[in-house]
């Protein structure tokens, strides 16, 4: 029997994108400059299976010159986290590492480093 992904609804999953920003410590938080969190059902055609992505300028190169830029935009995407989740549970989980992850990115913390530090 093939696997069925995680039926929840677009609210619920933005709950737990929620939830998930409650538990990044709040001094990591207050860091963070100019940057919004956003849900979106599908990832880019390209890339069916992205669970997110940051797009922006990270803080460690941002230069003088930045000033009147739009915000970063970090974007969990539902339904491939949803494929690969079994349980709320799981997507509890899935939806905390990839928040984290991509706020990693805004920081300038490459996929290679994520890895050595256990969020591969």
């Amino acid at each position: 029997m093939g696997r069925v992904p995680v039926e929840m609804s677009r609210e619920r999953f933005e709950e737990l994108v929620g939830e998930a920003l409650d538990e990044v410590p709040e001094e990591l938080l207050r860091l963070m400059d100019n940057v919004v969190i956003l849900v979106a059902d599908d990832p880019p055609e390209e890339d069916p299976d992205l669970l997110g992505i940051y797009e922006g300028h990270a803080l460690t190169s941002r230069g003088w010159n930045y000033a009147g830029v739009l915000p970063d935009r970090i974007t969990i995407f539902r339904q491939p986290i949803l494929r690969i989740c079994d349980t709320e549970d799981d997507v509890v989980q899935e939806v905390s590492v990839t928040v984290v992850h991509e706020i990693a990115h805004h920081f300038g913390i490459d996929d290679a480093h994520l890895h050595d530090l256990g969020w591969g």
